[in-house]
């Protein structure tokens, strides 16, 4: 008789092996050697340890995976309750609240503005810098509560009425009036599906009702964050375009009549939610003067770019983070992908646009913590729609660069690079595209020329650090010079702004390496460079270990 044969093993052809394990329990700070350099150089020193303790936080695996969960369950939005009742309500899964507390306990909507130190824009930026690499989505309200202060501070008798709720530390997302709250959140309604960018040829009316009340009646194409407390909503008022805070509920306690129409069915950003609303006759209140809504809103939109550049270049860290650890990670052909020299290439091109859009963004966070000085009033004027344009538009290429490194498993969803890839466009999208910021550049620059000089000042700075960089200031003021189809030619223009200025700071600034490899692919390539096509020279090493999320 002959031996009878143990069935194979089930699991014998799945081993899994040569994969890269989840990346959790880093410190996204203390791993991030361009933003500890840069926190440190433009005035954010002393936030250090509160920095160190942050970073930390943001790399725990329960913030992780609240950042999955909150992009898997998606909001759901209820118009009327069981019986009847318009309520206009929008359901969140209970991680995306979580991420709204931590933000404000962190201070992120309202830090400098309770406590404006000097660098205290700095460190804000750094640490939503941080935050934003958990999950971008819900960073929308917090953005426009952070934005809205300078807009509302134009109303004295709303600001002391919403102020203390806007700059209280506490998060509180109940559907109820904002009377019986101690913190609320602030949204902004400006787009209308007939006008888009251009806002003035918004529909929406307001009919003064006595005081500083109106009646509104209108239609917004886009408004994110329906569940905000309030929003700031242009409409076409006796005197003009104008600004109104809208709240979601009367001071009486009834509801205001702001209804949702639906919610947007994104590509991206889709823990954030986002809607049509129709307005009617609801309650607001006036915002600076008649006809002056654009100058109104505008403080509150020079900021939300701001914050854009900031979310942009934490995508771009948290991208660079997942390829490095995972290029350590994986081999093939004999050697980790890390070891491969075309796959140093790319790596360290893709930590390259890092350091550009960190140094970019923090000098504007640093010129946000001294307006009180006309010449970097000038450099925010023009940083934030030229950082905007560059930084965000850079971003969805980057992303997917970084995604490709991962192979097959970048563009899964459980892999946080298809979430990366999927929200990098948002932030170059909204809050004006490309066109918009390029455009806003030269209106800038014809209404006030200074800001042009200020900008070619600053830049001449490092006028002698490098004869590439010399000849590309040059050459920029000459095409600055020739006015002739000027506005064709806006987005080169923009891109010319954008890089001399990211050399001219990473000259300045402490790593010679860098400033070097930056100068060298970018200028030469004017700006329309593929990924991993650094020169030879380039210091690779250098580059990788200051991406590497887990060399500090």
């Amino acid at each position: 008789m002959s031996e009878q044969k143990s069935p194979s093993d089930p699991a014998s052809t799945h081993r899994v092996f040569n994969q890269s394990k989840a990346l959790t329990g880093h410190n996204l700070y203390a791993g991030d050697a361009a933003l500890r350099d840069a926190v440190q150089r433009y005035g954010g020193h002393w936030a250090e340890d509160d920095l160190q303790r942050y970073g930390e936080v943001c790399g725990r695996p329960e913030w992780i995976e609240r950042g999955y969960d909150a992009n898997e369950f998606k909001p759901i939005f209820d118009s009327h309750d069981r019986i009847g009742n318009r309520i206009d309500l929008v359901r969140y899964h209970p991680s995306y609240h979580q991420l709204m507390q931590l933000a404000a306990a962190e201070g992120l909507q309202n830090a400098p503005w309770t406590d404006p130190k000097r660098g205290a824009h700095v460190a804000r930026a750094a640490k939503y810098y941080l935050h934003s690499q958990v999950e971008s989505g819900h960073g929308c309200p917090v953005t426009m509560t952070f934005a809205s202060v300078p807009s509302i501070r134009l109303a004295p008798n709303l600001a002391e009425e919403w102020l203390p709720k806007i700059l209280d530390r506490g998060y509180d997302p109940s559907n109820r009036p904002h009377t019986d709250k101690s913190s609320v959140t602030i949204c902004m309604g400006m787009t209308e599906k007939q006008g888009g960018s251009d806002v003035r040829a918004n529909t929406t009316t307001a009919v003064p009702t006595g005081g500083d009340t109106y009646e509104l009646v209108g239609h917004k194409w886009f408004t994110s964050a329906p569940m905000c407390d309030a929003f700031l909503v242009l409409a076409q008022a006796p005197g003009g375009l104008s600004c109104f805070l809208v709240p979601r509920w009367r001071p009486d306690g009834s509801k205001n009549p702001i209804q949702v129409q639906r919610l947007k069915n994104k590509a991206g950003n889709v823990s954030n939610a986002s809607s049509e609303i129709e307005l009617r006759g609801a309650l607001g209140w006036l915002v600076g003067e008649e006809g002056r809504g654009v100058n109104a809103i505008i403080e509150m939109v020079t900021v939300t770019r701001f914050d854009c550049m900031i979310g942009s270049s934490g995508g771009q860290r948290q991208a660079v983070v997942q390829a490095i650890y995972h290029a350590s990670q994986r081999s093939a052909f004999g050697k980790t992908l890390i070891e491969q020299p075309l796959m140093r290439n790319v790596l360290a091109d893709l930590q390259l646009e890092v350091e550009g859009s960190v140094a970019m963004t923090m000098r504007m966070a640093q010129a946000f913590d001294h307006l009180e000085e006309e010449r970097q009033q000038l450099l925010m004027r023009l940083g934030t729609a030229v950082g905007k344009y560059w930084i965000c538009k850079r971003t969805p290429h980057h992303a997917y660069e970084a995604m490709e490194c991962l192979g097959g498993n970048g563009v899964i969803e459980n892999f946080i690079t298809a979430r990366l890839y999927r929200d990098a466009p948002i932030n170059a999208i909204w809050e004006g595209s490309g066109n918009i910021q390029a455009l806003d550049v030269l209106r800038a620059v014809a209404k006030t020329p200074a800001v042009l000089t200020n900008w070619l000042d600053e830049i001449e700075q490092s006028r002698g650090a490098d004869s590439r960089l010399d000849r590309a200031i040059d050459e920029l003021k000459k095409q600055l010079a020739d006015r002739d189809q000027i506005e064709y030619r806006a987005r080169h223009l923009v891109d010319q702004l954008a890089l001399t200025m990211q050399c001219h700071l990473l000259a300045q600034g402490s790593n010679s390496a860098v400033a070097e490899a930056f100068i060298a692919s970018r200028l030469d390539a004017r700006g329309a460079h593929n990924t991993g096509t650094l020169p030879t020279g380039v210091d690779l090493d250098t580059l990788i270990e200051r991406g590497n999320p887990l060399v500090s």
